[in-house]
């Protein structure tokens, strides 16, 4: 009887977890990393997140690298591939550069090339977690890079076909550059956001934006949707999105220290 009383109640939990549609993944933005011998946060930062229970994914939200070389590139990666679980990339304003050899197309050829399971070629990409959906978008400068952020036409009009796609999922867009400034730092804006903005009107199924940039930690809600900007190192965010198969999903945003 106890035997049967205590697998009825297992089997329970078990209904309980698969019906509570949550799921948990880490922001980690503006690493900065340099292959520096005394520079190890980055590996301070993987060991604390590998000690964290139920993270479905890493994403590294852009400024990854401190400069666009290949050398440092590769060396940032190696330390990523040491994550317990997936992890992906978004590109900010002091990881590409043309001019210094390090652009877009190759900046992506050197993750794929250095580990074998990552499949995106583009900086702008789409990605399923059990019917949570999570865009990439890219709004870093190749050609002349800055501090500002530009979310071009094509971009745009390339998220409005996807968010198209999925009206009937939560998405959640995940970048570098904030559409929404949490601080006033004039020289950080992001060019033409009302374009993005008027873009985002059309889909009530974007609920989330979560991004770096600022080097500040903010989380504001605008126009129904919940901006989540995270600093850099040595702070990381655990992100829980619960329910998100509801209307209203929870969006909790735990900011955490690495010691």
């Amino acid at each position: 009887m106890k035997r049967f009383l205590s697998l009825f109640f297992t089997f329970l939990f078990c209904l309980a977890s698969a019906q509570a549609q949550d799921l948990r993944f880490v922001q980690v933005s503006d690493a900065r990393f340099s292959n520096e011998p005394d520079n190890n946060i980055l590996q301070r930062t993987i060991k604390d997140i590998n000690k964290q229970k139920n993270v479905e994914f890493v994403v590294f939200t852009g400024d990854n690298i401190a400069k666009p070389s290949a050398e440092v590139l590769k060396a940032f990666v190696e330390e990523a591939k040491k994550l317990n679980c997936p992890f992906y990339i978004v590109l900010g304003d002091k990881d590409v550069n043309k001019l210094k050899g390090m652009s877009k197309v190759d900046y992506f050829k050197i993750v794929r090339k250095n580990v074998r399971k990552y499949k995106q070629e583009k900086p702008n990409y789409v990605f399923e977690k059990d019917g949570l959906i999570f865009a990439i978008v890219d709004g870093s400068k190749e050609v002349i890079p800055s501090t500002n952020g530009y979310y071009k036409d094509d971009v745009l009009s390339w998220l409005d076909e996807e968010l198209s796609k999925y009206p009937e999922n939560n998405v959640i867009i995940l970048q570098h550059f904030p559409l929404i400034p949490p601080t006033d730092k004039e020289t950080y804006y992001t060019f033409k956001p009302e374009n993005y903005l008027m873009l985002l009107a059309k889909h009530k199924n974007v609920k989330a934006i979560v991004s770096g940039h600022f080097g500040v930690n903010s989380e504001k809600t605008v126009h129904g949707i919940t901006q989540i900007t995270t600093s850099g190192l040595p702070a990381y965010r655990i992100i829980d999105v619960m329910d998100y198969e509801t209307e209203n999903p929870t969006i909790w945003a735990q900011l955490k220290e690495v010691e």
